[in-house]
């Protein structure tokens, strides 16, 4: 079972985007479709036997209980913590109509800090202690690589990873609940408008040096690839860290006039800042998962004219209704906190 949303083309004028003052424009797409308990609902029956429920990880007459691990320290913690917002807001505003079948729905969340060997751990210790129901809103590609075969070998669903890493398509992999785009489609629209919209020809890649950043280049170089290119240049830099400096001396010696990102906000951050500081003039672009809030706080002014793409609909646009639920949900349950895309895809999941 899988849902996804395509990808929506959004040039993100991140120095507009600071709290309060967020503006993009998305090209016109499907309607995002409203997410559904059906997966939830098909395991838990307001007629089943007690029994039977007591005997399903995670469910009781009284709650049933998901878990998530997920950075909530270090370079992708606002990652982790956008998604858990999102999340927590959805179950409130569930649980504040009754539940799903009088059952009140609640998150255990435990920090991985974006480290595979700490996603096993965590993601063991939530199926065999915690006993949940399912797992849901994991961040990143290496976390969920390491966590999934845990996860696969439990029969837990594992549900709307924030990753669009290709391995998590794989229909072999049965408990695996998609909700957004991968990254070769995302990087197929780049690209797509890089070279169809503004004519560009010269175009490199910085991505990490892990899972995620080579299945984002690989996404990168398909796309070259059907059009008889190739990158001009390739910079890497070390997951965990902001380390950027050799790639960006790589990239340039390629002189590209556009640069792919593959990244996490701190280090995409830090390239841009240092690759205008040092006169160079490319358009930066970067895939979602760099979360688009934290990269504008990053940047400040400097992020004018950065593009990043998106796999959900802008988190201010309340003509969608289900925007406006998010809003409303989101309001109810941290006040203080600003809409963004990250959250806006923990609530959807």
């Amino acid at each position: 079972m899988s849902r996804s949303f395509r990808p929506l083309w959004v040039r993100l004028i991140l120095a507009a985007a600071l709290p309060g003052a967020v503006s993009c424009t998305p090209e016109t797409g499907e309607e995002a479709a409203a997410p559904t308990d059906s997966v939830l609902e098909s395991e838990v029956s307001a007629t089943e036997p007690a029994a039977t429920v007591e005997a399903t990880p995670g469910v009781t007459g009284e709650r049933v209980l998901f878990g998530q691990s997920a950075a909530f320290t270090g370079p992708a913690q606002e990652l982790g913590l956008g998604m858990q917002t999102g999340i927590r807001a959805a179950f409130r505003e569930a649980n504040d109509g009754g539940g799903v079948h009088g059952r009140m729905l609640e998150l255990a969340s435990l920090d991985d800090a974006y480290e595979p060997e700490a996603a096993v751990v965590n993601t063991l210790q939530l199926i065999e202690d915690e006993r949940v129901f399912a797992l849901i809103g994991a961040v990143g590609t290496p976390t969920s690589r390491s966590a999934t075969p845990v996860a696969a070998e439990a029969g837990v669903p594992y549900i709307a990873p924030f990753t669009g890493a290709a391995f998590l398509r794989d229909p072999a992999w049965d408990n695996i609940i998609n909700l957004r785009a991968s990254y070769q489609q995302e990087t197929e629209e780049m690209v797509a408008r890089l070279t169809g919209d503004l004519g560009i020809d010269r175009i490199a890649v910085m991505y990490q040096d892990d899972s995620f950043g080579r299945d984002g280049y690989q996404g990168v170089r398909l796309a070259l690839e059907r059009r008889g290119m190739e990158p001009v240049a390739i910079g890497l830099y070390p997951r965990n860290t902001a380390a950027v400096k050799t790639a960006l001396l790589d990239l340039r010696q390629g002189d590209p006039q556009a640069v792919i990102m593959i990244g996490a906000y701190q280090p995409v951050s830090m390239l841009i800042s240092w690759a205008q500081h040092t006169g160079m003039e490319a358009v930066f672009l970067t895939v979602s998962f760099v979360g688009s809030n934290a990269l504008a706080q990053a940047l400040g002014d400097s992020g004018a004219d950065v593009v990043v793409t998106q796999v959900v609909p802008f988190p201010t646009n309340d003509a969608l209704p289900v925007v406006a639920s998010y809003q409303n949900a989101l309001s109810a349950h941290a006040p203080d906190a600003d809409t963004g895309f990250v959250s806006l895809e923990g609530y959807l999941a």
